[in-house]
C-alpha cells in the first residue's frame, strides 16, 4: 500500500508568497507603518525645535522637522527596494550631506535655490567657528551655523536609524526606544512643557508596536497553516487600539491629578550638573534660552559671549523680615580681578577655607565689613534648582550651614562662598552686613564723604584691582580711548564723581544702545578685538559688557574696581515677606573699593536695568583727595595699541593648544573608522546559503572554545549553544533548521527563508560573541 501524500490547502502557496512579498517590502500596510515612524521621529524634532536649542532662537532649529522626515523615509524605503543595512546607511549619509547644509545655509540668505550660495553660507559659518575656537584659540565663536549643522545631521541619523530599524530589522522597538530616549532627554533639559510631543509619540509607537506583532504573528499562522492570518490581525489591532485608548487617558489624569512628584527634581538635577561638567566646553556647546543647564551659575572663569540668555524660570526666594521687605539689593556670588579677552577670570586660584555652621565668614579678611556704617540683615534662601553658590548682599557674616570660602590674596579678598558637595537644593540663612546710607549713620555711605575718602590702597589690592590694562595685550585701543576722554570731559577728580560720571555716561541712550542679542552682528569691526574694545566700538552691548568696560576706565584712572555677579533684588512680596528671584535677574555689575567705606556697588548696565549710581551728597566733608597716592604701573606711552590687535595665539582658552584637539579628533576618527570596518566585515555580504550560515556558527564558536564533537547533530550543537545564550535561540534554530532542511532534505528555501536566514545569520555574529564570555567563566 503506497503511502498518500498529505493534501496541501489550494490557496496555501500563494498566501505564503504573498507573505514573502510582505517580508520583503516591510510591515503589512507599509505605508501607514512608514507614517507612523516619520511621526515618532518629528516629535524628537519638533521638541528640540520648541526647545530652542541654540541661543534660544526657535527659526534656526526650524530645519530639524525636515532632516527628521527625510531620515526617516530614506531609512524606512532603503530595505523596502531591497537595499541592504550598510548601503542604506551609506545613501542615506551622502543625501543628509547635501541636503542638510542646504536648510542650514536656507536660514542665513534669502537667496533660496541658488545651490551654491546656500554650501558657501553654511561652508562659511562652519569655518568661523573653526577659526575663532582653534585657530585664534578664543573660548567662544558668534557662528552658530556649526552648531545647526550638527544638530541637523544628528536628527537625520537617528531617524534613519529608527526607519531601517522598524523596516531593515524587523525590531521596532529598537526604533521607539532611541527616538524615546532622546526625547525624554531633551524634555529634561528643557524648562517647556512638551507633555503633547510625549503624547503623540507614545500614541504612533504603541500603534506601531502592535501592527509589528500583529505581522509576526500573521506570518507565524501562515508558516503552520493553522487558520486565517487576518483574523487574528483584527484581534490584535482591536485589542490593541482599546489598550492604547485606557492607557495615555489614565496617564495623562495621573499626571493631572497627581499629588505626589516623585521624579520632579530628577532631570533638575541633571541639568545642574551639566553646568558642572559643561563650563569648560561652553564655546562649543550651543546656548539656549530653556535649559536648566543655562541656569545662571558663576564660576571662577567667566566668558562674555554675543548673547546674554536667560529665562523668566524661578531661581530663587528669599525670606525676610518685613521691615526689610523694601531693601533694594543684589544677591552676590562671585567677583572676579581679573579682565580677559573674552571674558572674566581670577589672577589665581582662590584660598579656600572650609567655614563650619555658625562660625564667622570671612573673619579676619580684608573684605569681612566694619560693623561701623553697615547693619545686619537676616534672610533665607531656598533654590528652586541646584545650585552650589551661597548668595548674599554686602559681605556674609554667618551661614547656618557649612561654607567653603574663597578668597584672593595674602590679605584676603571676597571671590566666592559656595557649599560642599556641590549642587543642592537645601536652603540655607545668613547674617549679612550691608552698608548704610546717608549722613544720620556713623559711617554711613554718602557723596561728600566718598569723595573725601582716604587715597591710600594697600599694596596688595592696588596691584590686583587698580592696574591700567597693557595696551600690548590689545584689551583697549583707540574706541577705549574715545570712551575714556568723553568721560575725562565731565571733570571728575576723584573715584566717586568718575565713576558716577561713567555710569551716566554709558547708561545714556546716546551714548550706548542695551542688547542682549548681537549675534546677528557678525566680526566686522570686532575681528580680533577684545570684548571691552569691541563694546567701546560697537557701542551697544549687555550686563557684563557694561561692567567690563567700567572696569577697565575705573583702573585707566588708577581706581580700585572689580566685576561682580549674581542676581538683582527681584520681585518683593509684602505679604509673604519675600523676594522671588528668577533666571533672567542674573546680572553683573562693579564694586569700586573705597578706603574706610570698602567696596561699593555701580551698576552702568544701560536700557533701565542698571540702578542709579548717585548716593546723597550728604553734609560737606572738607577737602577732596584728588587721587590715590598709590604707585601705578604704566605701560611707556609709545606702547600704542596696534591697528587690528591680536588676541590669543592659536590655542584654545586657558592656554591649551590646539595640538591636542587635532590629535584626538583623528584618533576619534580611527576609532570610528575602525568600528564601521568592523561592522562591515561582520556582513553578511552577497548571496547567503544554508551551508555557509552554519558554517559561520561552527567556525565562530569553535574559535571562542565550544566547537562541536563529532558525535552531534545540528539540532543538538545549536540546542547546546541555545543553553549558553538562551538569547540567541530562535537565530540558532533558524540556521539549523535551514541547514538540515537543505543539506538533507534537498529543499530549496523561499524568499522569505532566506530573508531570516540573512537577519538571523547577521545577528550571530554579534550575539555569538558572548561565549567568550562563557568560556572566561568556564
Amino acid at each position: 500500500m503506497s503511502a498518500t501524500p498529505m493534501a496541501r490547502p489550494i490557496d496555501a502557496r500563494p498566501e505564503e508568497r504573498r507573505f514573502a512579498r510582505l517580508a520583503a517590502a516591510g510591515p503589512p500596510s507599509g505605508w501607514l507603518s512608514l507614517v507612523l515612524v516619520v511621526v515618532m521621529c518629528a516629535m524628537l524634532a519638533l521638541a528640540i525645535d520648541d526647545a530652542r536649542i541654540i541661543l534660544g532662537r526657535g527659526e534656526l532649529t526650524d530645519l530639524l522637522l525636515w532632516s527628521a522626515i527625510a531620515g526617516a523615509v530614506i531609512g524606512s524605503l532603503g530595505p523596502t527596494v531591497g537595499w541592504g543595512r550598510w548601503k542604506t546607511y551609506a545613501i542615506g549619509g551622502i543625501l543628509a550631506s547635501l541636503i542638510v547644509p542646504l536648510l542650514v545655509g536656507s536660514v542665513f540668505t534669502d537667496v533660496q535655490w541658488d545651490l551654491g550660495r546656500l554650501f558657501t553660507v553654511t561652508g562659511s559659518e562652519v569655518w568661523e567657528a573653526i577659526s575663532d575656537i582653534v585657530v585664534r584659540g578664543q573660548r567662544l565663536t558668534n557662528a552658530v551655523g556649526h552648531h545647526m549643522l550638527i544638530i541637523g545631521l544628528w536628527v537625520w541619523a537617528s531617524s534613519m536609524f529608527a526607519g531601517y530599524a522598524v523596516f531593515g530589522h524587523r525590531r521596532p522597538i529598537n526604533a521607539v526606544l532611541l527616538i524615546g530616549l532622546l526625547l525624554v532627554l531633551n524634555m529634561g533639559l528643557t524648562f517647556n512643557d512638551q507633555l503633547v510631543y510625549l503624547v503623540v509619540f507614545s500614541l504612533a509607537a504603541l500603534f506601531l508596536l502592535i501592527r509589528s506583532h500583529s505581522f509576526e504573528e500573521q506570518g507565524d499562522w501562515l508558516r503552520r497553516r493553522i487558520g486565517d492570518p487576518t483574523a487574528i490581525a483584527g484581534i490584535y489591532l482591536r485589542g490593541g487600539t482599546v489598550f492604547i485608548a485606557v492607557a495615555v487617558i489614565g496617564a495623562l489624569l495621573l499626571t493631572t491629578v497627581a499629588n505626589s512628584a516623585p521624579l520632579q527634581g530628577m532631570w533638575t538635577d541633571v541639568g545642574a550638573q551639566v553646568v558642572s561638567w559643561t563650563r569648560g566646553l561652553s564655546g562649543v556647546l550651543p546656548r539656549s534660552g530653556t535649559a536648566p543647564a543655562q541656569t545662571p551659575e558663576f564660576g571662577a572663569s567667566e566668558l562674555v559671549s554675543d548673547t546674554w540668555i536667560t529665562n523668566d524660570s524661578e531661581a530663587f526666594t528669599v525670606q525676610v523680615d518685613a521691615a526689610d521687605i523694601a531693601l533694594d539689593v543684589k544677591w552676590r556670588a562671585r567677583t572676579w580681578d581679573v579682565i580677559t579677552a573674552d571674558g572674566f577670570d581670577t589672577s589665581a586660584p582662590p584660598l579656600l577655607v572650609t567655614r563650619p555652621a555658625g562660625e564667622p565668614v570671612l573673619d579676619g579678611a580684608f573684605d569681612a565689613a566694619s560693623p561701623i556704617g553697615t547693619r545686619p540683615l537676616v534672610f533665607s534662601v531656598r533654590p528652586a534648582a541646584p545650585r552650589f553658590d551661597l548668595l548674599s548682599p554686602g559681605s556674609p557674616a554667618v551661614v547656618d550651614v557649612t561654607a567653603i570660602e574663597g578668597t584672593l590674596g595674602e590679605s584676603g579678598f571676597f571671590s566666592s562662598l559656595e557649599r560642599p558637595g556641590g549642587h543642592t537644593r537645601d536652603g540655607y540663612t545668613i547674617q549679612a552686613l550691608i552698608p548704610l546710607v546717608g549722613d544720620a549713620f556713623e559711617g554711613g555711605l554718602t557723596g561728600n564723604r566718598l569723595r573725601v575718602a582716604p587715597a591710600e590702597y594697600p599694596p596688595e589690592l592696588a596691584a590686583l584691582y587698580a592696574q591700567p590694562f597693557d595696551r600690548q595685550t590689545g584689551l583697549v585701543g583707540p574706541a577705549f580711548d574715545e570712551v575714556h576722554q568723553a568721560i575725562l570731559a565731565g571733570g571728575a577728580d576723584n573715584a566717586y564723581d568718575f565713576a558716577v560720571d561713567t555710569v551716566r555716561y554709558l547708561q545714556s541712550e546716546q551714548n550706548f544702545d542695551y542688547d542682549t542679542d548681537l549675534s546677528d552682528e557678525g566680526l566686522e569691526g570686532c575681528d580680533d578685538r577684545s570684548f571691552v574694545e569691541c563694546f567701546a566700538f560697537r557701542r551697544h552691548g549687555f550686563c557684563q559688557q557694561y561692567a567690563g568696560l567700567m572696569v577697565a576706565l575705573m583702573r585707566e584712572e588708577g581706581y580700585a574696581a572689580r566685576v561682580a555677579g549674581g542676581f538683582r533684588t527681584g520681585q518683593p512680596n509684602a505679604v509673604t515677606r519675600t523676594f522671588v528671584v528668577k533666571n533672567n535677574d542674573a546680572h553683573q555689575w562693579v564694586e569700586v573699593y573705597f578706603p574706610d567705606y570698602g567696596w561699593v556697588e555701580f551698576d552702568p548696565t544701560g536700557g533701565s536695568v542698571g540702578e542709579p549710581a548717585d548716593l546723597p551728597d550728604g553734609a560737606a566733608q572738607g577737602s577732596f583727595s584728588p587721587r590715590p597716592s598709590v604707585t601705578v604701573t604704566r605701560p611707556p606711552e609709545s606702547a600704542a595699541p596696534s591697528a587690528a590687535p591680536v588676541v590669543g595665539s592659536g590655542s584654545l582658552g586657558g592656554g591649551m593648544s590646539a595640538g591636542p584637539l587635532i590629535v584626538v579628533a583623528l584618533l576619534l576618527l580611527a576609532i570610528v573608522g575602525a568600528i564601521a570596518f568592523a561592522a562591515w566585515r561582520r556582513g553578511p555580504r552577497g548571496p547567503v546559503t544554508a551551508d555557509g550560515a552554519y558554517g559561520m556558527v561552527t567556525r565562530m564558536a569553535s574559535r571562542l572554545g565550544f566547537a562541536p564533537r563529532p558525535e552531534q547533530t545540528v539540532y543538538e550543537y545549536a540546542g547546546v549553544l541555545a543553553e549558553l545564550i538562551p538569547d540567541s535561540r530562535p537565530e540558532l534554530q533558524t540556521v539549523a533548521t535551514a541547514k538540515v532542511e537543505t543539506a538533507y532534505g534537498a529543499r530549496r528555501l523561499e524568499p522569505a527563508r532566506m530573508q531570516s536566514l540573512r537577519e538571523a545569520q547577521r545577528r550571530l555574529r554579534t550575539s555569538l560573541l558572548r561565549l567568550a564570555v562563557r568560556r572566561f567563566r568556564r
